[in-house]
């Protein structure tokens, strides 16, 4: 791990080359602490939607059984931020984690399943940019590694628990996906993809691309 940018990758840059992909994907001293404090900031964005996300899942689920996870995307939103800013092999997976984390050690009604959950959602949408090389970052990327994440979290509730999915009625587990799958694009990808936008659009994001490709568009 590197604080610094290589002679070559300074070198890439002058001529208008995209940079080495060993020099890309480096971690910089930059990058683990962005990460670490997004993960805390959403980690407590999670928290608070602990309590106004479950009683909408409650609300939902009553009222037709699976629909609860339209309340899940909030959830989700550690990954898909911390891929669209830090855009490094990982930085989704540990954003979400450290974000999980924070949720569990302040206080919820889950315990050490949010941090299982929250490995699960992060890998969700890091295998979404994986699949485009880390390379896209656009706003149809986000909502795909979003619904990646939802998609992920269904997987994970279909098999884990004292009453897994896997025992409810297939109805029940069609539409929890489908309602997992939208919530997951929506309030995790193009919420998140905003939310970046906005970071952006602040001067916060200087020293990543995510902040010098708003400053093109401008």
């Amino acid at each position: 791990m590197s604080a610094s940018t290589s002679p070559s990758i300074e070198k890439d840059a002058a001529a208008g080359r995209r940079p080495a992909a060993s020099g890309r994907f480096r971690w910089r001293v930059v990058d683990i602490v962005v990460a670490a404090v997004l993960g805390v900031a959403l980690g407590l964005v999670f928290w608070g939607w602990n309590t106004v996300g479950y009683a909408w899942f409650l609300a939902m689920d009553a009222l037709t059984p699976g629909l609860g996870g339209l309340a899940a995307g909030i959830w989700l939103l550690g990954g898909v931020v911390g891929g669209l800013i830090i855009r490094k092999p990982g930085a989704a997976f540990l954003v979400e984690v450290i974000a999980a984390v924070v949720s569990m050690l302040i206080g919820n009604v889950w315990g050490v399943s949010t941090l299982f959950s929250g490995m699960v959602q992060g890998l969700g949408a890091e295998l979404i940019l994986l699949a485009f090389l880390y390379l896209r970052f656009t706003l149809p990327v986000a909502m795909l590694a979003g619904a990646g994440a939802g998609a992920a979290a269904w997987v994970f509730e279909f098999f884990y628990g004292s009453s897994p999915n896997i025992l409810k009625t297939l109805e029940f587990n069609l539409i929890y996906l489908g309602s997992l799958l939208v919530s997951g694009a929506i309030l995790a990808g193009l919420v998140g993809w905003l939310l970046v936008r906005a970071l952006a659009a602040t001067g916060a994001l200087s020293r990543f691309a995510a902040g010098r490709e708003l400053r093109r568009d401008v």
